[in-house]
């Protein structure tokens, strides 16, 4: 009644005032959006602009003091960029090409020399190839071939090295969307795997029917989507059942500002910043990008490493939203208890 009379309500009260959260100043915020966006340059920028050869499998066929010679010479052109294996002829260095266990290869030839390159394993090697293919002999600059192009539709390479962000934010935007909207744990688990698999029938269909980017099976192409998608999305629900958001945050952070810079889909691993490239490898969007490589352009010849990153990824997922299950379980009745307790 006194409410009524005074015209005052409960919610303005000094009490209620009191419990209203502080907002942090514009200058606290001013800064950390300056450091994020610094962050996000670095992550990005870094690795792109410090991107040169390092120890890049190469093949070198011919007599043993020439190999030695060519070997001098990459050396002295680009000290560390190259790690040379000597193979016996030009076959045998086709064939470690398409194993994926070089990028590219030299074949000496006292009439004409050739360089080998697979410009679908690494767009950028090839090129760096191509351009010392100038320099072997300047008399007769050596042939260069091909051995497993990029797709006739897609030469250059732009539609997989693009599909890198899309694979992280799938994994991202399902985490986040079905914590959002979902409140059983389990249908969280049950949602996330779907919507791998749909997601990457869809991711592989635009960019193997429509772009042309992919070549091989499209269901083995659409799988390695699906599992990369899975890998991460799963990951994260985990860390969010586990963690609560700051868990989401961390391992979304983790995906977006490591994991695709580092992925090397638009080089090579082995042209990246120092171990880094090694790192991103252990990442789903590095392990994704090489896995798809393989399994499209090389007979998934080089995809048995990748699989087993994305499948631990996939598995630590799991592992991680059932150490979420058993928690909220312990938190529930804890709670409850709390509750009689005050009543």
């Amino acid at each position: 009644m006194s409410e009524q009379l005074t015209g005052r309500h409960p919610a303005h009260t000094p009490e209620h005032a009191a419990e209203t959260p502080r907002r942090p100043p514009v200058l606290v915020v001013v800064t950390l959006l300056t450091v994020l966006l610094t962050v996000l340059l670095i992550a990005f920028a870094w690795p792109a602009a410090r991107s040169e050869p390092r120890d890049l499998p190469l093949a070198v066929a011919g007599p043993a003091q020439a190999v030695a010679q060519v070997e001098q010479g990459l050396e002295h052109a680009m000290p560390g960029g190259f790690e040379v294996t000597a193979v016996p002829d030009r076959a045998a260095a086709v064939q470690k090409i398409e194993d994926r266990d070089v990028y590219g290869a030299i074949v000496l030839d006292p009439r004409q020399s050739e360089v080998l390159t697979a410009s679908a394993g690494a767009p950028a090697v090839a090129q760096i190839l191509t351009q010392l293919a100038s320099r072997l002999s300047p008399e007769a600059p050596a042939k260069v071939t091909d051995v497993v192009p990029l797709p006739a539709d897609d030469p250059r390479g732009a539609g997989l090295a693009a599909g890198a962000l899309p694979l992280v934010l799938g994994g991202i935007a399902a985490a986040a969307l079905l914590t959002q909207l979902v409140r059983s744990g389990t249908k969280r688990m049950v949602g996330a795997v779907t919507f791998a698999i749909t997601g990457g029938l869809a991711l592989a269909a635009v960019l193997q029917f429509w772009l042309g980017s992919f070549e091989g099976s499209y269901l083995a192409n659409s799988g390695v989507i699906a599992l990369s998608i899975a890998a991460v999305s799963l990951t994260l629900l985990g860390l969010e059942w586990l963690l609560g958001q700051a868990g989401l945050a961390l391992g979304a952070a983790v995906m977006m500002l490591l994991g695709n810079p580092l992925s090397g889909l638009t080089s090579a691993p082995e042209m990246l910043p120092g171990g880094w490239g090694a790192l991103g490898q252990l990442l789903p969007p590095g392990a994704a990008g090489t896995a798809l490589r393989s399994v499209s352009f090389f007979d998934g010849a080089g995809a048995a490493g990748p699989l087993v990153v994305l499948g631990s990824w996939l598995l630590a997922g799991l592992v991680l939203c059932g150490l979420g299950a058993v928690r909220s379980r312990r938190v529930v009745p804890a709670r409850q208890e709390a509750g009689f307790a005050t009543v």
